[in-house]
């Protein structure tokens, strides 16, 4: 039996919106999902509605849409 760490999906989820933040574009469709799905679950004012719109059409949102949905899933408030 090894002693191997398989990552959580917590831990995929923050590995996933790290790289959004970089280079939102190129995060796939499925992607773009389960970012949203992850975020539309809690209570998150606007990346609560930027996470329903990417449920609908992942095509649509934008990068800046994008990067609030990672900001929000890594912890950091979006600075305006």
């Amino acid at each position: 039996m090894t002693d191997s760490h398989t990552p959580s999906a917590t831990e995929h989820l923050q590995k996933l919106a790290a790289r959004g933040q970089h280079e939102p574009k190129l995060l796939t469709r499925e992607e773009v999902i389960m970012l949203a799905a992850h975020v539309g679950k809690e209570h998150a004012g606007i990346e609560k509605n930027i996470a329903k719109k990417a449920e609908h059409n992942p095509e649509g949102v934008t990068a800046d849409e994008l990067r609030a949905l990672c900001l929000h899933i890594l912890g950091e408030k979006k600075v305006r």
